[in-house]
């Protein structure tokens, strides 16, 4: 609840880049690992909602799968699909479907993921510290690309900078020498190639700031969660006013052995 719009914000800014490069089809298949309740959903969905009073978008067809190991979380995603996207006035037309599972104990279920059936698979904020974790997530993700994304097909990564920057023990600082580095490190574990990457921050900078100054630039600077923020002050006791905020790196790659036509 706390991070779910944010975590759409993100993927809404996201969308819009893939189209802005003229790589959005009109009939995509799509799948969210670790999809908790579907921001990847909501996000592309937002932004073909906010977007048709500007641009012209063709009808589109989304085939949405999501993989997550908690169901209540799918249940209440969909519900609130049912609730709020399909009440708006531009409708999207949507097919989903759930695959109830735990990325670390795949190989021992059976693999009911269609074959070169997607062209986004989208891994939102599921990166490991930890290096075993990280190994043992990034071979199921590598076999996941390899059996389910189209030849043509990409795939969208978003990881926050912090934990980016953390996993390589990098201190993260204004040299995007540096910053590419860590983003060709972080693609080669899993066996990709860079298309492009983004930095999307709230506050302009690389550079963090103190607890103190970044609550004062929120408040001065950033739009507020007005409708979000009486929740979390009923039920989790939260004592200010929650903004919008960004610092993650959204990354679009391509499935190296794809490239290479294995």
């Amino acid at each position: 609840m706390k991070y779910f719009l944010d975590n759409v914000y993100c993927i809404y800014f996201a969308w819009f880049l893939i189209y802005q490069d003229a790589l959005l089809p009109s009939k995509v298949n799509i799948l969210d690992i670790a999809a908790g309740p579907g921001t990847v959903a909501y996000g592309l969905a937002l932004f073909l909602q906010s977007s048709s009073g500007f641009f012209h978008i063709p009808q589109m067809h989304i085939s949405y799968y999501s993989l997550e190991k908690q169901d209540a979380f799918q249940f209440r995603g969909l519900q609130f699909w049912r609730r709020y996207i399909e009440s708006r006035l531009t409708t999207v037309n949507a097919y989903f479907r759930f695959v109830t599972s735990d990325i670390f104990t795949w190989k021992t279920q059976s693999n009911n993921l269609p074959k070169d059936f997607f062209d986004f698979i989208v891994i939102s904020h599921c990166f490991f510290i930890d290096k075993a974790k990280r190994v043992e997530a990034n071979n199921t993700y590598k076999h996941i690309f390899a059996t389910s994304l189209k030849n043509s097909g990409y795939i969208l990564l978003i990881v926050q900078n912090k934990k980016l920057f953390k996993i390589y023990d990098v201190h993260q600082v204004e040299n995007q020498e540096q910053e590419k580095n860590v983003v060709d490190k972080f693609l080669a574990e899993l066996g990709l190639e860079l298309v492009w990457y983004k930095y999307l921050t709230s506050t302009g900078s690389r550079t963090s700031l103190s607890g103190a100054d970044f609550a004062k630039f929120a408040q001065d600077k950033l739009p507020k969660k007005l409708y979000m923020s009486p929740i979390l002050q009923q039920y989790f006791g939260q004592k200010y006013q929650s903004n919008y905020t960004l610092d993650d790196y959204v990354i679009l790659a391509k499935n190296h052995d794809k490239l290479q036509g294995k």
